[in-house]
């Protein structure tokens, strides 16, 4: 039998608001905001603080 395989965290419009807002007002790189939340794929970072997903979302004022 193979083991499972770990899936990261789905990408919601909240989780988007708090990587924008930790690269906003932290020095963490994308791999430490990936892993901070939960091992959150690093692509998946990128593409949402390069505006590629949930553009139109603001960071969130919480971090």
């Amino acid at each position: 039998m193979a083991p499972k395989k770990l899936k990261s965290p789905r990408l919601t419009a909240e989780l988007a608001a708090e990587i924008k807002a930790l690269w906003k007002h932290t020095e963490l790189n994308q791999a430490q905001i990936a892993a901070k939340l939960g091992g959150l794929n690093q692509g998946r970072v990128s593409e949402v603080i390069n505006g590629l997903r949930y553009a139109e979302v603001l960071p969130s004022e919480r971090i």
